[in-house]
């Protein structure tokens, strides 16, 4: 497991908390529109030692309230994982994962050991798009369904999300997520930042009135969906 990025403070990436956000290097999706793209293979430089991280959540107890943990994708280094969020949490921590939902069983474990205070899944698209949106074609759902099926158990609290890239979703896409997230008890659309420094450059972030859409299509199988990162 590299620790490849530290934001020390944050106030949007674990909602109603100010919190530090962890970066863990390695994913194994290769989404073209992915903004960390230096965070994705072997090769991610580690910025951090595990100790020089301690160290400074340890200092920083009595100001932040919690840690997201993101990547890259953290559930491909369970073990390591686990000792982690185990540490953070002695200090007094609430702790957030991100995920991509790949590694069920990962996430079944740390939420029945208590270790998770709150889980936010990608939803890259419905699941006949998903090796599309997710760059990889021999991707198997099967896992991503059985998160999101246990996300909606109720075991932790959660939200789905999906960064929407014009190039990438469909009015039809947006209509099978939400048939199959019905009853979620939460789902945020974040548009796409334009940007080259992406594994695929040359995407485009829709307008608002797009992303109204999506929503109003949404509505009638989840009570909360939101923008977000867009007035409106």
């Amino acid at each position: 497991m590299k620790i490849c990025g530290l934001q020390k403070t944050t106030l949007l990436d674990y909602p109603g908390h100010v919190a530090a956000t962890v970066f863990l290097g390695g994913c194994n999706f290769r989404c073209p529109f992915c903004h960390n793209k230096e965070l994705l293979g072997n090769d991610a430089e580690a910025l951090f030692s595990l100790e020089e991280l301690l160290g400074f959540f340890k200092k920083r107890a009595s100001i932040l309230e919690g840690v997201c943990i993101t990547g890259g994708e953290p559930t491909l280094f369970p073990e390591e994982l686990e000792d982690l969020i185990r540490r953070l949490r002695s200090y007094g921590y609430l702790i957030k994962l991100d995920t991509n939902g790949f590694r069920p069983e990962v996430l079944r474990h740390l939420c029945e050991e208590q270790l998770l205070d709150y889980v936010a899944m990608d939803i890259k698209s419905c699941p006949e798009r998903y090796p599309v949106v997710a760059g990889v074609p021999s991707l198997s759902t099967e896992g991503i369904m059985e998160s999101v099926s246990f996300l909606m158990g109720g075991a932790v609290p959660y939200e789905f999300r999906t960064t929407v890239v014009r190039e990438l979703h469909t009015a039809d896409d947006f209509a099978k997520i939400g048939a199959w997230l019905k009853g979620c008890s939460a789902y945020f659309l974040q548009n796409y930042v334009e940007s080259e420094n992406v594994l695929q450059p040359g995407f485009t972030s829709c307008n608002k009135q797009e992303l109204l859409s999506f929503m109003d299509i949404l509505k009638p199988y989840i009570h909360r969906v939101e923008l977000r990162g867009v007035d409106y």
